[in-house]
């Protein structure tokens, strides 16, 4: 279904049902619809892996590891990807003597379902976490940095933390989504009352946002992020900085976008550096 009738249904539907169209809109909100392949240049270090199954939320959820377990480090996919998208970093960060850990979220990748939330990449991390760590770093990219940021607020304990083309505040998401499908203010006024109802319950509908309280984190940071980057916008990086100050380096590209930069060998030395620096 295009964007337009799925918008034409939802604010129809609000029309009578403002209730109903809101749960619509928050259903869609967290179905990637399609999920992402395994590409040919990932395919040989996705094979070294080696997998397991954790059950969340009733949903086989696949991770990946590599190397002696020594010093891991967390690799957290965005929205629609895959763990097999940091397949350039793996070796690299071994090399390091470091042990990568990962996973394909719900409804992505090879794990099973159809919808994820923040709260599903929160609770595979913590999961991970209670297996494998505390993480010697976590590397984020896209929506995972919301996930992550969320996991450390409730205990993971990580060394390093890296962003790359990462969300600052969750609500730019939901913002986002409003705006692709043109949602109306009913749909998008439900949309709004959706999140707060269900997935903030019993907590501060702040806490999803990375820099919410960046007191609570003494971590350093580092941020990556393109100027042309036209899913998370630039503006996302500039409140990390605004948040964590000094403590938070800032590494901006240009012409990248919002995907190849995870690959690009000048970004992948930058952070490899980094984390080498522990």
């Amino acid at each position: 279904m295009s964007a337009t009738l799925l918008r034409t249904a939802l604010d129809t539907t609000a029309l009578v049902s403002p209730r109903a169209a809101g749960w619509g809109a928050f259903a869609l909100f967290h179905c990637p619809i399609r999920r992402s392949r395994i590409r040919p240049d990932e395919r040989e270090q996705h094979d070294r892996a080696v997998t397991e199954q954790l059950t969340v939320g009733g949903r086989s959820v696949t991770s990946y590891r590599w190397g002696s377990g020594e010093r891991p480090v967390l690799l957290v996919h965005g929205w629609r990807s895959r763990a097999s998208r940091f397949a350039p970093m793996i070796p690299r960060l071994q090399a390091l003597g470091l042990s990568p850990v990962a996973f394909d979220a719900p409804g992505h990748g090879d794990s099973g379902g159809r919808t994820t939330t923040i709260l599903d990449y929160r609770e595979v991390i913590g999961r991970l976490h209670d297996r494998y760590g505390p993480f010697e770093a976590v590397v984020a990219h896209s929506l995972g940095a919301a996930g992550v940021f969320l996991a450390l607020r409730e205990g993971v304990k990580a060394g390093r933390v890296v962003t790359v083309a990462g969300v600052a505040e969750y609500g730019f998401l939901v913002k986002a989504f409003r705006a692709q499908l043109g949602l109306g203010r009913w749909a998008g006024g439900e949309l709004e009352r959706r999140v707060a109802e269900v997935l903030a319950v019993g907590r501060d509908r702040a806490d999803f946002d990375p820099v919410h309280r960046p007191e609570d984190f003494d971590f350093p940071m580092l941020a990556v992020h393109d100027r042309d980057d036209r899913v998370v916008l630039p503006g996302q990086a500039d409140l990390f900085r605004a948040a964590y100050g000094e403590r938070l380096q800032l590494l901006t590209t240009r012409g990248l976008g919002h995907s190849r930069i995870l690959a690009e060998p000048t970004v992948l030395d930058h952070v490899l550096g980094f984390l080498a620096a522990a």
